[in-house]
């Protein structure tokens, strides 16, 4: 009888043990589902519904942030027609992603939303107008195509009517997410970047993992090898 407690015992301890390290860093887990947008992408824009209007061209560039135990995506748009950067987080307690935008014209627009089907919506009310915005981003061609739309709605209902959609090529090799072997040390999405730890060599996704990396790369060498190891 005793003995079957202490199993008992111990299995509750393990399970614990196991759900402390799945919840570890939920933003990072959140977030690791939208690896296939770091990197850059060159667009071609469009507006919608507006016959012989005419298109233009503009870059995005994804990239992991992370501080202490915090970890975030940051958007960087070059030549943008109405988006001139973001943030892109993972609030927990709503089990929901958070775009912190900041629009071509300085202002701040914050939506919110969730990632299904492969595809990420997120939505924000305008409180003067009502109007409910949306912007659904994902990627297709096994990542190497990164797709934008925007939608509005009147009055916050959900008949939305498309405002303007880009379509985005990766840059650079636009093959390397689907075919790279190589795994990033701190995000654990494709690595594109070689970097180096007490003569190993490791690599990272973006600027902001090699950041991360060059801060405290026995943290995520010894992170990455269990990893590796329990697979």
């Amino acid at each position: 009888m005793k003995s079957l407690v202490r199993l008992l015992i111990c299995s509750a301890v393990l399970a614990g043990l196991s759900l402390t390290a799945r919840s570890e860093n939920p933003s990072k887990e959140a977030l690791s589902q939208l690896h296939e947008f770091i990197g850059e992408w060159n667009g071609n824009g469009n507006p919608d519904g507006k016959k012989n209007a005419a298109g233009w061209k503009e870059t995005f560039a994804w990239g992991w942030r992370f501080k202490g135990d915090d970890a975030w995506l940051t958007l960087n748009v070059t030549n943008g027609k109405y988006l001139k950067s973001g943030e892109l987080r993972w609030i927990d307690d709503k089990k929901a992603y958070e775009f912190n935008a900041t629009m071509k014209d300085g202002t701040k627009q914050v939506f919110e939303g969730t990632y299904k089907k492969d595809i990420l919506t997120l939505e924000r009310i305008d409180a003067k107008s009502n109007e409910r915005q949306q912007f659904t981003m994902n990627t297709a061609a096994e990542g190497i195509r990164f797709l934008v739309k925007y939608r509005k709605a009147s009055g916050g209902g959900k008949l939305f009517s498309s405002v303007y959609s880009i379509q985005a090529n990766k840059e650079g090799e636009s093959l390397a997410a689907k075919g790279s072997k190589n795994i990033c040390v701190v995000s654990g999405g494709a690595g594109t970047t070689a970097v180096s730890f007490k003569g190993e060599t490791f690599y990272v996704c973006c600027g902001g993992c090699k950041d991360a990396f060059a801060e405290n790369p026995e943290k995520y060498v010894k992170e990455f090898k269990a990893k590796k190891a329990a697979n």
